[in-house]
């Protein structure tokens, strides 16, 4: 028993003689290798990138705010006589001129208050006549003494009441002759007609309620506001002269509508801080709807030869925005940027970068400072988008 267990005490020695000897020739080989040179490096392959050049361009400086279409001529129409429609001359929405009938009371009542202010007249005129007839008789009588000077004044008082009275029945005549023109209602404005709010058969009374309103679309205005902080930038520029302004529809693609700011309001709203302006725009199409809100750019000025790339090119880090510069010899240079206003898919670079360098347009996630960069096929750079200059509001 002790020499099995003395056996089995020494076979684990005999079995760690050549794991020792395998250690001892690694580190020797190891060792061997250090003294011929540096292990090898492992080098990151180039980035695959899309590029575009920067331009230069002139683009406009502007404000973009939130506006509201507001009809430039905006009429209550209103019967000015009491009496019952007979007549309707329009359909609702219909597009009516100045003059345009729209309505008839009748006619009748105001017609025979016509005829009888003209026949009162005409009694009086008649009346005139009679008394001047008398009047000149008597000058001729007064020189003999056949009449007494108190006949004279009296025939002569006559006469100037008789004219009072001619001019009276005029007047009567003209106020009627106005009331029967009031029992055609007509137009008084180009514009859209809304809604009638009487039919046929109803009783109107004068000046009482409305019976229709009437808008004018074309031209249309736009009010928007601006902040007082922008208020003295867009001062500056309307002493040069009319600013542009730029409206579109937020669900409506299409190049929008060019008109000029044409008021500034005189005072700051305290309780939003902003100062209310509008723009007046052609609408002969009208694309613009009273009551709508739409997108409005006001063009302040313009920026001659702006450096502009690609929206996508800037990335934001911790120290603000930048944008991968790609160097001569294809590598990559990270460098800080300011930004200006978005022009449609471009964005202007205010400081940072110079025309006709080339940034990173794609692929910038793989892209490292100072690494190597190639360029993703099919093309060796992407072309830059054409300016949209004065494109729609964002």
């Amino acid at each position: 028993m002790e020499r099995n267990a003395i056996k089995n005490t020494r076979s684990p020695g005999r079995r760690t003689l050549p794991v020792a000897l395998a250690v001892v020739g690694l580190a020797a080989f190891a060792l061997a290798a250090c003294s011929k040179g540096d292990p090898p490096s492992f080098k990151r392959p180039p980035a695959p990138v899309t590029v575009a050049e920067a331009v230069a361009r002139d683009v406009p400086v502007y404000l973009d705010a939130l506006g509201k279409c507001v009809a430039r001529e905006v009429v209550s129409v209103q019967p000015q006589v009491s009496g019952r429609i007979t007549k309707i001359h329009f359909a609702d929405g219909a597009e009516v001129r100045p003059g345009d009938p729209l309505f008839t009371i009748d006619p009748r009542p105001y017609q025979a208050q016509h005829d009888a202010a003209e026949a009162t007249l005409a009694q009086s005129r008649a009346a005139l006549s009679l008394a001047k007839t008398e009047l000149a008789r008597a000058d001729e009588l007064i020189k003999t003494k056949a009449v007494s000077q108190q006949e004279y004044d009296t025939r002569r008082s006559a006469v100037e009441v008789a004219e009072a009275q001619v001019r009276q029945g005029e007047a009567a005549v003209e106020s009627a002759h106005l009331n029967l023109e009031y029992t055609s209602i007509r137009s008084p404005i180009e514009g859209r007609t809304g809604h009638r709010l009487v039919d046929i058969g109803n009783v109107v009374t004068a000046n009482s309620a409305p019976l229709l309103t009437i808008q004018r679309l074309d031209p249309i205005y736009v009010d928007f506001t601006v902040t007082q902080s922008d208020l003295t930038d867009v001062q500056r520029n309307m002493a040069r002269g009319a600013l542009k302004v730029e409206v579109r529809l937020p669900d409506d693609s299409e190049q929008p509508a060019s008109g000029q700011l044409t008021f500034l309001d005189n005072a700051v709203q305290q309780e939003t801080g902003t100062v209310a302006l509008r723009a007046t725009i052609p609408n002969a199409d009208h694309r613009f709807w009273p009551g709508r809100l739409v997108k409005v750019r006001l063009i302040l000025r313009t920026l001659p030869s702006a450096v502009l790339i690609p929206a996508v090119a800037p990335q934001v880090s911790g120290k603000g925005p930048f944008v991968f510069v790609v160097t001569k010899d294809s590598t990559a240079e990270l460098r800080p940027v300011t930004l200006g206003d978005r022009q449609g898919d471009l964005v202007v670079i205010s400081r940072g970068l110079e025309v006709g360098e080339r940034v990173v347009v794609t692929g910038q996630i793989a892209v490292t400072p100072g690494g190597e960069v190639r360029f993703a096929e099919p093309s060796s750079e992407a072309a830059l988008p054409p300016a949209k200059t004065t494109g729609g509001a964002s």
